[in-house]
């Protein structure tokens, strides 16, 4: 998950993005609304968290002004403002959410993975375009590459649909070990290597990119 933070106190700003990314998110921060905009027009984010009151231009401002362009990303306000008329703005600006300092980080993290969860849930009912040629039935567990419909090996199922709910996110080795095999087999490094391999044959290269200590990451560009 892409994450777009606007903040303009740096030394919150860079508790945050430690803690997402130590979380395996990938985050970029901007200190005012105008480097928010721009960033958000010129890259494909997940998720925005935005402090209402920076300098430029104000959260609620920023987050109408994309809502008109059509930008449905899910967005989390931050922001010491909590009287009922600010909460109401924020909705009405068309936030997801909405967090009032000073927060734990762990409650951010849930608020994130809520969202997580909801975006993925509202794909279920709907085809996943991985590529322009490869496609993802989630009701079926079906892999449409061009006109044919592969039946993945249950492990490499498995990994995809993580991977599906986890896109251009780094997903942990250990995660993947817990999600492809069960409490009484046998998970080696080894194996995992030799499914990744089998899973990538049917994608563009670099879709799944090997890194080093860390994981795997599933990229799905926004231009698809």
């Amino acid at each position: 998950m892409n994450i777009l933070v606007l903040e303009d106190d740096i030394a919150l700003s860079d508790i945050i993005a430690e803690y997402l990314r130590d979380n395996h998110f990938v985050v970029d921060v901007v200190y005012d609304g105008e480097e928010a905009l721009s960033r958000a027009y010129e890259c494909s984010y997940d998720l925005y968290v935005l402090d209402v009151n920076v300098p430029a231009i104000k959260g609620f401002d920023l987050l109408k002004m994309l809502r008109d362009k059509g930008d449905t990303t899910p967005a989390i306000f931050i922001t010491s403002l909590n009287d009922i008329e600010d909460v109401s703005e924020g909705f009405k600006s068309g936030a997801d959410d909405y967090l009032k300092k000073p927060f734990e980080l762990a409650e951010l993290l849930l608020r994130i993975k809520n969202i997580q969860k909801r975006s993925f849930a509202q794909q279920r009912s709907s085809v996943i375009k991985i590529d322009k040629n490869i496609t993802f039935n989630i009701d079926t567990e079906l892999l449409i590459v061009d006109t044919q419909s592969i039946a993945l090996p249950p492990k490499e199922l498995k990994a995809l649909k993580y991977f599906l709910q986890h896109t251009n996110t780094t997903v942990s080795f250990d995660d993947l070990y817990r999600i492809m095999w069960n409490y009484d087999e046998n998970a080696s490094a080894e194996s995992l290597r030799a499914h990744m391999k089998n899973l990538r044959k049917y994608f563009a290269p670099n879709t799944i990119q090997n890194l080093r200590g860390e994981g795997y990451r599933f990229i799905i560009k926004a231009d698809n």
